[in-house]
């Protein structure tokens, strides 16, 4: 048996951008990409925290330390710059490693600088980004 499982995610980040007549995805800071396992084109839920819109899309890696966060094309109506989102992956395994897993969660400030990486779905349980 293969279960599907919350591979990780970048928390409460900050909507930098919205470009509607762009071809959709969403751009995500490559560091912030890196520190959460994320690669180019992978395929995530986006969780928008202010209005309760969730989504699925792909990434499409930003400029290196830019922390831009940019909802592109159809995506562009889910949310406004400066709502926060969570962007979740995940991935199938077995459910022998489903049983030893521990997801990478990104627990990021305002201005989506990186405060904490953890492997625990416990970090920054109460985190306020202020």
């Amino acid at each position: 048996m293969n279960r599907i499982m919350f591979k990780s995610k970048i928390h409460r980040a900050r909507i930098t951008q919205a470009e509607l007549y762009y071809e959709g995805s969403l751009t995500v800071d490559e560091e912030l990409m890196e520190a959460a396992d994320l690669l180019a084109y992978e395929k995530v839920s986006i969780v928008n925290v202010n209005n309760g819109e969730r989504f699925e899309t792909y990434l499409i890696p930003g400029e290196r330390g830019s922390r831009v966060i940019c909802l592109n094309g159809a995506a562009a109506r889910k949310g406004a710059v400066g709502d926060e989102i969570i962007i979740i992956s995940y991935t199938t395994m077995s459910d022998e490693e489903a049983r030893a897993h521990r997801p990478t969660v990104v627990m990021v400030d305002r201005d989506n600088n990186i405060k904490e990486k953890s492997n625990s779905v416990e970090a920054g349980r109460f985190f306020s980004p202020n």
